[in-house]
């Protein structure tokens, strides 16, 4: 929906739900889970507290997305400003006691608690409700299940073994040991099948950014495929073959205006606000406005330009410089990346020199002089400063840019990635001219129009060559979002890409320690059977 509150009694309901004194004394007053639940209405405010732990700033208003990125191969710091935590896990050393990894582990957890609390007690609101309130609550459950499976699949490719919780926890002491990876990909193949037979296929109206029945297909096919069950992949992704399609100009992904657009599957809805707006706490619980999220002011060339694009990604993409006989510049290049009027002089590529908004609301060039922090970029052997384009709100703002709470939606999933995975499904089943198919569709979005596989720096004749391109591919065309260091690792368990030299920047890559991030200190201490 596009805006999701939830009240912090309902909050305090679901948090502590199992407080009592030594002297057995009861608080009339207290709201308590034993006196909750009691129709669809009071469940649908507990699920909407699931969806405060996931868009708070532990999660994807901020260190989800810091989680994510500092492990891709798409990005390296910007300069000192960087803190010290997150150049900690975009240089591999990250430790147990890192508060960024923490975040992300508690609010993932925080969601996992919510939902078994919703599951859990959904039978005692059905107990008095009416045949539509039953409907209702069994789509609240469904929904429920979605983001419990959400929260795992994250988990277990950030941690690997992780503890399995799938009722409410019933005691200080009740502790879970870490489970097998397969076993916690069990609990999210489940719930996402509950959720894809549970849930409209899409949402609609206000409900667009919840939990819908294609989302819940998306992530099955995620799940099989990063256990590379190649034929189960398959099997989910072709249901959303077809029903959506990719949109004319691919900046309509990245910005506000275009947002639940033809390729979204699913995307998590920001309100642009003032700075005092945004809940620098680990949750949305409390916050009396819709929430924004930090992002461009995390990355913006205006700002603080904590991350910019890494040179391994800068360099993937296509140009004359790199790649024989090609007469332009990748255009998604141009799209994705902030270049300085100097650019063309300095790296002799024919990319546009770009613009931002200044307070006016007038076009400014862009320049080297008016970007934050230190670092450069070195592309095809020419150095210059760039930074993200994707995502910063800069192209429309004429607020502060020193601090802007976004309002542009996160695209979590869109139909560009549905088309990737199938080429790799396709060419690890043998088809390789249909894998180069669905690669190819994304070549030919009317604003990108690059030349069609095979090209003279991508042959696509044996599985090797076609993964090849399936994994340019996806840097080119999903270059800084979320998700792209899952498809990474799923690519050296695969044995696509190799490990010497090292496919991150930062640092040398090593499969025993850097696979999997440690499990947070505090959790650990907490935890004995841990």
């Amino acid at each position: 929906m596009r805006r999701i509150y939830v009240s912090a009694c309902l909050l305090g309901a679901l948090l502590l739900t199992n407080c009592q004194d030594d002297l057995e004394k009861t608080n009339p007053n207290q709201l308590v889970v034993e006196n909750y639940f009691k129709n669809a209405t009071e469940l649908q405010g507990a699920v909407n507290s699931i969806y405060s732990a996931m868009r708070g700033t532990n999660l994807m208003s901020r260190e989800w997305f810091f989680t994510h990125d500092m492990r891709s191969p798409d990005y390296t710091s910007g300069g000192p400003a960087l803190e010290a935590p997150r150049g900690q896990i975009l240089t591999g050393g990250t430790t147990p006691d890192n508060p960024v990894i923490t975040a992300s582990f508690t609010g993932l957890y925080a969601m996992v608690h919510r939902a078994n609390t919703v599951i859990a007690n959904a039978p005692k609101a059905s107990e008095t409700a009416s045949d539509a309130d039953k409907a209702t609550i069994q789509a609240l459950v469904a929904e429920a299940r979605f983001l419990r499976g959400w929260a795992y699949f994250e988990l277990v490719n950030f941690w690997g073994e992780v503890p399995i919780y799938t009722e409410p926890v019933a005691a200080v002491d009740a502790f879970k040991p870490k489970s097998p990876i397969a076993d916690v990909y069990a609990v999210v193949i489940e719930d996402l099948k509950a959720a894809q037979a549970g849930l409209p296929a899409k949402q609609t109206g206000d409900n667009r950014g919840r939990a819908s029945g294609d989302a819940a297909t998306a992530f099955l096919g995620k799940a099989y495929l990063q256990q590379l069950d190649y034929a189960n992949a398959r099997i989910e992704l072709l249901k959303l073959y077809g029903k959506y399609t990719l949109t004319p100009v691919y900046n309509d992904n990245f910005r506000e205006e275009n947002e639940f657009n033809s390729e979204s599957i699913w995307e998590q809805v920001n309100v642009a606000n003032a700075s005092n707006g945004f809940n620098w706490n680990g949750d949305a619980s409390g916050l009396g406005a819709a929430l924004g999220t930090v992002r461009s002011q995390e990355i913006n060339p205006l700002s603080w330009r904590n991350m910019i694009p890494s040179d391994k990604l800068l360099n993937e993409y296509e140009t004359p410089a790199n790649t024989p006989g090609l007469a332009k510049v990748d255009p998604r290049m141009n799209f994705t990346v902030y270049f300085p009027d100097i650019a063309p002089t300095v790296t002799g590529l024919p990319v546009t020199p770009d613009t931002f908004k200044d307070k006016t609301g007038a076009d400014v060039p862009m320049t080297e002089a008016a970007q934050g922090n230190a670092n450069k970029s070195n592309i095809n052997g020419k150095q210059v400063k760039v930074s993200w384009e994707k995502y910063a709100a800069i192209y429309k703002t004429n607020a502060d840019p020193t601090f802007v709470v976004s309002g542009i939606n996160l695209r979590v999933l869109r139909y560009a990635e549905v088309l990737l995975m199938l080429a790799e499904v396709e060419a690890n089943a043998g088809d390789l001219s249909k894998a180069v198919s669905y690669l190819n569709e994304l070549r030919a979005r009317p604003d990108v129009q690059m030349p069609p596989y095979p090209t003279a720096k991508y042959s696509v004749n044996s599985k090797e060559e076609v993964m090849r391109a399936v994994i340019h591919e996806s840097a080119v065309e999903r270059g800084g979002e979320e998700g792209r260091d899952f498809d990474t690792l799923r690519w050296i368990r695969a044995k696509y890409i190799s490990t010497t030299p090292s496919p991150f920047e930062n640092y040398t890559f090593n499969e025993a320690t850097h696979m999997y991030l440690p499990l947070p200190q505090n959790e650990v201490s907490r935890n004995p059977n841990l």
